[in-house]
């Protein structure tokens, strides 16, 4: 498994070793231990989601708060996404800034994206299968986001934002600015 941390401290890219044959492949999706050894960093998840979505889907930009607050470690089964994360946790030094990958079925990369990340993703393509871990329980009291065309943060999302499908909760998400007042 190779472990490679982005420009945001925390922040990592995972790609599993893939093992293939006449029968197929096969990879080890998580292990707790390489990820300690390479990150130093011990996360004990609680709670693994799915989600389908068909090509313009924007789903977030999301993040659980306070004692709520969640690590996630995402990636796609089937299809593909940009995948997107903000570090929006005051003091860092790269406190509003964002990283975005493309995740596929095909290139089974992950990434760990730490708490105090807002995280969304974009489907590029029909039937994407998107599966992430979370390292604390999902309370819907705790969420807060940021809407995904905000121009401070100025996120490319690889698709026609004039298409986009959102859920009728993502279109009422606050601005970066209006976000930090209130969070």
């Amino acid at each position: 498994m190779l472990v490679k941390e982005t420009g945001l401290k925390g922040c990592f890219v995972i790609e599993p070793k893939v093992f293939g044959d006449s029968r197929g492949s096969f990879f080890e999706v998580f292990n707790q231990k390489i990820f300690t050894e390479k990150t130093g960093l011990k996360v004990d998840f609680v709670q693994d989601n799915q989600s389908i979505s068909q090509r313009g889907v924007l789903r977030g930009l999301h993040l659980q708060t306070g004692e709520f607050a969640q690590a996630k470690l995402v990636r796609v089964i089937k299809g593909k996404v940009l995948d997107v994360a903000v570090d929006v946790r005051k003091g860092s030094p790269t406190f509003g800034k964002h990283f975005s990958i493309e995740l596929t079925g095909e290139n089974n990369k992950q990434l760990f994206v730490p708490r105090g990340f807002l995280h969304g993703f974009a489907t590029l393509e029909d039937n994407t299968i998107f599966s992430y871990k979370c390292d604390n329980y999902y309370n819907p009291n705790a969420e807060a986001g940021v809407i995904y065309n905000d121009k401070e943060l100025d996120v490319d999302w690889k698709i026609d934002l004039d298409k986009v499908t959102l859920s009728e909760k993502d279109k009422k998400l606050n601005t970066f600015t209006e976000f930090l007042q209130v969070i």
